[in-house]
């Protein structure tokens, strides 16, 4: 039986401190299922806090957290913002960091949802959204569905024995609408 009233709808709003804990229980799950952070942090509650975050925000579904995205000022090693910023004629770069939607909660438009309000407060704050992804990760199928360009690739060094291969992405022009 098919339910009337369609998919449940999340809830993005902006993340408060005493979000955290249950934005980190959410990080372990997809953590657990998606291998995303990579390497899982130390303080994860740090983690989800960069010094650079400019903002941060949660979607909750049925009252759950289950959602996560942060806006951050470019930094130093930032690989999308330094792409972006290659060119002068440009607004300085703003950088989408920690989204992530936990596994049952996928297919509601979540993840796009949380991508939508970091991009709108980015450009409402003069920047231009720029994200980067490691290349085998499956979520840059989900940027460039919504219309994301590719920067190009860049290599990191991520521990003193380990090299990744990073795609980096800028959000589609604000006269163009993204794709669902």
């Amino acid at each position: 039986m098919t339910d009337p009233a369609g998919p449940p709808s999340a809830v993005v709003r902006p993340r408060r401190a005493a979000d955290l804990d249950a934005c980190v229980a959410a990080l372990a799950l997809v953590h657990e299922h998606s291998g995303y952070p990579v390497d899982w942090p130390e303080r994860p509650a740090a983690w989800l806090t960069p010094a650079t975050l400019l903002a941060g925000w949660a979607a909750e579904l049925h009252g759950l957290v289950v959602g996560h995205v942060a806006l951050c000022a470019a930094d130093e090693g930032d690989a999308a913002a330094a792409l972006w910023s290659g060119r002068p004629d440009r607004p300085a770069p703003a950088v989408v960091s920690r989204l992530y939607v936990s596994p049952a909660a996928r297919g509601h438009g979540i993840g796009a949802a949380l991508l939508e309000r970091a991009v709108g407060t980015a450009r409402a704050r003069g920047l231009h959204p720029v994200l980067d992804v490691v290349a085998a990760d499956p979520a840059a199928a989900f940027y460039e569905r919504l219309g994301w360009q590719g920067l190009g690739s860049v290599v990191q060094q991520w521990g003193p024995a380990r090299s990744v291969l990073l795609n980096c992405y800028a959000a589609p022009p604000p006269d163009r609408p993204a794709a669902r």
